[in-house]
């Protein structure tokens, strides 16, 4: 099969990667090596100076915290955060990313995590949001593979109960055809082709009027009904209807005839039906038509075909930016020569793997978090004054979504504890997340991106306001059986004081002068101490260090 116009040019554009490919994989094959000493390799073939110019390793405070916070969406319990210090092993990074990604708080965050990039905070239309986020939440404890869960969610019409949370994708955009061209194109293939409804893209040369329609003749037959037997919204399909475009640039316009096909990929040819035979389930007023042919249905293998290097560099660059917080090639959904990735042969890597170990999330995730490249500081080391964002020399801050802020700050405040106490002989994962998820919502209105639009971090007043004034986390500070201030109120001595807090909140153990600074407030407030400690978790959970990961 032909690789696509974009990926053919950039095929002469990777030759200077050539040289460090084979320098990090001539000593020995691939497969006798793991994926993360692979990256590493790859990395820093060719460069000379780049010891010199890379962070050190992150100590275990900045890496626990960071892989908490990646893999399970929340920091660490202070207990935790103790246990991992003391632990002498030097396997113990190792075995801790297995108990996170094994972890049932690991496939919730992924769902989460996967609900704002796939559906962008869309309001609830056809499908509750909460039926979606359990199918996300049941594919990633089960690591589903990426492929299977994207045809699954291509394929669904929303009839079977099974597969209906599948069918919110298509369902809550109301089946629109153009939005839906735009968004497969961004989220599974990396591409952005919304300019190229009316013309080829004006600036990207390779993102083709052939590709967008190529795209839209899949799903332009396809439209949301109301079964009145099932009572609810479906998607449905006609068996006609062809798609016919022109260039508003072309001064001849020209009538083209599209066909169903993803990028280069060769057109699906649509069987012979008898006249009058179309349709399995024929329509009729408040029947859901049936066609015997189902063009949409094709859209699913033809994403997720093997020989479609589209869709698994896009897969790998996804999940290499839920780890390290920027992609390979940034933005994600702008892949195009005009646009290369910062580590061409890197990406090519990572792609091939994800693909080879058959798109196996919790293996390939594991294997990022081994790296080198995602265990180092996020500080400069001496004697250096600015780093590449891109060059992965060192750990990049990642500001903390709606959701983490708001897990992490009932975790640092001692909520969570409280609630697990309160559970007692009934907790689990899931009881506990029902405790917890009501407060996430307040934090998501606050600190969210505008629905329908990918998530960034912007800080805004209001944004301090609610941390500032807000009745929310403090009202969490407020002394209760197994919370932070519950816990501080039972301490005597200053320095475990400090400890504790710092524990909680950074996730880290205070410096001396930090522990200094505690004992003097403590002492000048001993009269109020328990006030005095309140107002201390708070400045903390309210700092700039907070709401980064370190």
């Amino acid at each position: 099969m032909r690789q696509p116009r974009l990926f053919r040019r950039r095929a002469r554009l990777l030759s200077v990667f050539a040289v460090a490919l084979l320098l990090s994989t001539r000593s020995t094959s691939a497969g006798d090596v793991p994926l993360h000493q692979r990256i590493d390799q790859m990395i820093t073939a060719g460069k000379p100076n780049f010891a010199k110019q890379a962070s050190g390793p992150a100590s275990d405070a900045e890496f626990l915290r960071r892989v908490y916070l990646d893999l399970t969406g929340t920091i660490p319990p202070a207990g935790d955060a103790r246990a991992f210090f003391k632990d002498p092993s030097p396997s113990k990074r190792e075995a801790l990313i297995d108990r996170l990604v094994a972890s049932p708080e690991f496939a919730r965050h992924m769902a989460l995590s996967f609900d704002v990039m796939l559906m962008e905070r869309r309001p609830d239309k056809h499908v509750p949001r909460a039926q979606w986020q359990e199918y996300l939440r049941s594919s990633f404890a089960d690591n589903k593979p990426w492929d299977q869960l994207v045809r699954e969610i291509l394929s669904a019409d929303g009839v079977d109960p099974k597969e209906r949370p599948a069918a919110k994708f298509y369902l809550d955009r109301d089946g629109d055809t153009n939005t839906l061209v735009r968004d497969v194109s961004r989220l599974f293939l990396g591409m952005n082709f919304q300019c190229a409804q009316c013309h080829d893209h004006p600036r990207v040369e390779e993102y083709k009027q052939d590709y967008y329609y190529g795209l839209f003749a899949f799903l332009n037959r396809s439209y949301v009904f109301v079964d009145p037997a099932l009572k609810m919204a479906v998607f449905a399909e006609k068996a006609e209807g062809e798609v016919t475009y022109q260039s508003v640039f072309d001064p001849a316009k020209v009538t083209k005839n599209a066909s169903p096909h993803v990028l280069d990929q060769a057109a699906i040819k649509e069987p012979a039906v008898e006249k009058g035979k179309e349709y399995t389930v024929a329509p009729a007023p408040n029947v859901r038509p049936v066609p015997k042919f189902s063009r949409r249905a094709q859209l699913a293998g033809q994403v997720t075909d093997s020989e479609n290097l589209a869709f698994k560099r896009n897969a790998a660059n996804r999940f290499w930016a839920v780890l390290i917080g920027r992609g390979l090639i940034h933005p994600l959904d702008m892949d195009h020569p005009l646009n290369p990735p910062s580590d061409a042969a890197l990406l090519n890597l990572l792609a091939d793997d994800f693909a080879a170990r058959k798109y196996d999330i919790k293996g390939f995730l594991k294997e990022i978090t081994l790296s080198e490249a995602y265990q180092r500081s996020s500080e400069l080391p001496a004697g250096v004054k600015d780093a590449d964002p891109t060059g992965l020399t060192m750990a990049l801050l990642k500001p903390l979504s709606p959701e983490q802020l708001a897990f992490s700050l009932m975790q640092a405040t001692g909520f969570t504890d409280a609630e697990r106490t309160a559970l007692g002989d009934k907790l689990n994962e899931a009881a506990l997340y029902a405790k917890l998820s009501p407060q996430v919502p307040t934090f998501v209105s606050v600190f969210a991106s505008p629905a329908g639009k990918a998530q960034t971090y912007d800080a805004r007043l209001d944004q301090a306001l609610f941390l500032a004034n807000g009745s929310v986390v403090r009202g969490w500070l407020t002394p209760r059986a197994g919370n932070l201030t519950d816990r501080l109120a039972k301490l005597e001595n200053a320095d475990a004081v400090a400890e504790e807090l710092y524990l909680s909140v950074f996730s880290r153990l205070p410096t001396a002068e930090e522990k200094k600074d505690v004992g003097e407030y403590l002492t000048k407030h001993a009269k109020d101490r328990g006030p005095a400690m309140q107002e201390l978790a708070w400045a903390l959970v309210t700092s700039a260090e907070f709401r980064f990961n370190h």
